[in-house]
């Protein structure tokens, strides 16, 4: 028997017929032929070859094609020059009906049934570790001499005919440090699976211990390290056994096909990679292309301009507008809240910043197909009932968005409120946005920027983000333009310091993301527009679904209409002076916000957001 110190360097036409011949000693073959394409193995009878094929389109990041055989034809020219698949993978398995009924040295004495099967080579990542290698990262199972971990998860696949499963995954410990370097390192190379497909909590992917893997061998993380998926070929695996075929074989998982194929023809998959953590509990990072990072970064210097001049420069946290945008792409159910009753001497006392931005955010949640409510005053309930109508009569808004109001009735309310039966395991929402919402001090009270106290007009919307803060998987923004509004707390030293009256009006209450703006509204359109952005980016869209699924090609004549534009906002701000609802400098009922004029600021404003979401 042959053992494993000389096979990492074997050239892989001399690794397969030492594994023809039975004379290894190794259980996997990660690590070996360093730089050649492995493949995972798929052997089914030719009736159902077609819709298979079109399972593994339909499902390319786990299920990579390299080369479909003809029936009975067990070589594959285009892979190597020397090949027998019923003999040259260290083991197969042999599934009946969907049960896995026998592991295998050589599938000859099948040859007969062979005749009439079809062999689907599929990429794998065992092909990637040594681009990974070469950039600094360490194999953990390479270096730990064992099989790589695999597990189910709980992500469906898109199902062809009898096709279907959910993703398979395998995982590698990788130092946080390293991690844009990983992602960087495989995301080119597409048929080995290209770039990982979750970094973060197992959880989040249903998977519940990762020292118990379904597949493979537990991988020991260091101090550090964190755990990084990429889609795996074992998927096919599983769709075998759900399909239930009388008669199936497979590569048993860890020992692949090794091709002739070096890893040097990499495609494209949209940019180059950046990695940002949105979440430490639980852990959760997302992936972005660097073209569309630093798009939302220019949205976020577009409305970082002061033209009232009140020193928000200082507020201003740069990647904040950047990470909520991801957050909020993440998200699968949005609670958003707005309204400042500045003036509290008119009826109604609200001022027309913050309800514009909080529509234009939630019409780009509706296309997104995300589920969103707006949670209000119970004093104001009617007055946003009658501006959701609005928005729906103007093409703002696909459908009225549900209207909610929140009140402390015991200590837990709160938690009642985000979650099923007050359980946080539960959650109802997975994201919170405040926009010019009016925000509790450090003394409970509630201020407006002339230092009024207006804490009778406002109902503790605060608690819920509190709350918040203790429910994992919940993340917040904060939308504000002068640190009295609902999370800006995360920059209340610098509103005490750089703003009038910040000593005693600045919010206490922190969201996880502060996204200041010269003009709230602004804030919601550049979030808006961002979001525009990440769906268009496709290295972040293959995150999003987990590389399952087709990719959602963007469509100008499908979004255009989604985004804030000037003629909409004009006709909304029009509908919201005929409410009665004010300017907040001004208190005037003209076309203003904030004492701005509408033309030639706000206008100006959106369709620079517009230019750049959209180029």
């Amino acid at each position: 028997m042959l053992l494993t110190g000389g096979l990492k360097s074997l050239l892989p036409h001399v690794l397969r017929r030492i594994i023809r011949c039975n004379r290894l000693s190794i259980s996997n073959t990660s690590g070996m032929a360093k730089g050649y394409k492995q493949a995972n193995v798929v052997i089914l009878h030719k009736s159902l070859a077609d819709d298979f094929e079109k399972f593994c389109h339909a499902n390319d990041g786990p299920l990579p094609l390299l080369y479909r055989s003809q029936p009975g034809d067990w070589k594959c020219p285009s892979l190597s020059s020397d090949s027998d698949i019923r003999t040259d993978c260290l083991q197969y398995r042999k599934y009946e009906h969907g049960a896995c009924t026998e592991s295998l040295k050589s599938l000859k004495e099948y040859s007969e049934q062979l005749k009439d099967m079809v062999t689907f080579y599929l990429g794998c990542s065992f092909s990637f570790e040594k681009a990974v290698q070469k950039a600094g990262i360490p194999i953990r199972n390479v270096e730990q001499k064992c099989n790589v971990s695999m597990y189910k998860t709980s992500v469906p696949c898109y199902g062809i005919s009898m096709f279907h499963c959910n993703l398979v995954v395998t995982m590698r410990p990788i130092p946080e440090n390293k991690l844009e370097a990983a992602v960087l390192a495989t995301s080119e190379l597409k048929e080995a699976h290209g770039a990982p497909i979750h970094i973060g909590d197992p959880g989040l992917l249903g998977i519940q211990d990762l020292s118990k893997p379904d597949y493979g061998d537990p991988v020991d993380l260091h101090p550090g390290d964190i755990p990084v998926f990429w889609a795996c070929g074992v998927t096919g695996v599983e769709a075998i056994i759900n399909c239930r075929a009388p008669l199936a074989f497979t590569h048993s998982p860890g020992c692949m096909f090794v091709t002739d194929l070096k890893n040097d023809n990499v495609r494209s998959l949209g940019g180059v990679p950046q990695v940002h953590c949105l979440s430490r509990d639980p852990l959760h990072f997302s992936i972005v292309s660097a073209e569309a990072a630093q798009k939302i970064k220019t949205l976020e210097t577009l409305i970082g301009v002061d033209p009232g001049e009140r020193g928000i420069r200082h507020l201003q946290r740069p990647g904040e507008l950047l990470r909520a945008c991801l957050a909020l792409s993440h998200a699968g159910s949005v609670l958003i809240t707005t309204g400042f009753p500045t003036h509290f001497s008119h009826q109604p006392p609200e001022e027309n910043d913050g309800p514009p931005g909080a529509l234009a955010i939630a019409a780009m949640l509706q296309a997104l197909e995300k589920q969103v409510a707006i949670v209000t005053d119970h004093r104001a309930m009617e007055l946003n009932k009658r501006i959701i109508e609005e928005a729906v009569q103007l093409g703002i808004l696909k459908k009225p968005i549900p209207l909610l109001s929140y009140q402390r009735e015991s200590a837990d309310s709160a938690l009642m409120f985000l979650c099923e039966n007050g359980n946080p395991g539960r959650p109802r929402f997975d994201h919170l946005v405040a926009i010019e919402r009016a925000g509790m001090a450090a003394d409970g009270n509630y201020y407006n920027a002339r230092k009024v106290n207006i804490k009778h007009l406002v109902d503790p919307i605060d608690e819920l983000f509190l709350a918040a803060q203790t429910i994992p998987g919940v993340t917040t923004t904060g939308v504000g333009d002068g640190g009295n509004e609902l999370g800006m707390g995360k920059v209340k030293d610098a509103v005490k310091k750089h703003i009038k009256n910040g000593d005693v009006i600045a919010c206490d209450v922190e969201a996880d993301f502060t996204v200041v703006a010269g003009v709230s509204n602004w804030g919601g359109y550049a979030i808006a527009c961002g979001l525009h952005v990440l769906r268009c980016c496709e290295l972040h869209d293959r995150y999003l679904r987990r590389a399952v699924g087709f990719p959602r090609a963007p469509s100008k004549s499908l979004w255009l209409p989604v985004l804030p534009s000037v003629t909409k906002e004009e006709k909304l701000l029009k509908a919201l002076v005929q409410l009665g609802v004010r300017s907040g400098k001004t208190a005037s009922l003209e076309m203003e916000v904030d004492g701005l004029p509408f033309y030639n600021t706000h206008s100006v404003m959106i369709e620079k957001l517009l230019q750049e979401a959209l180029q």
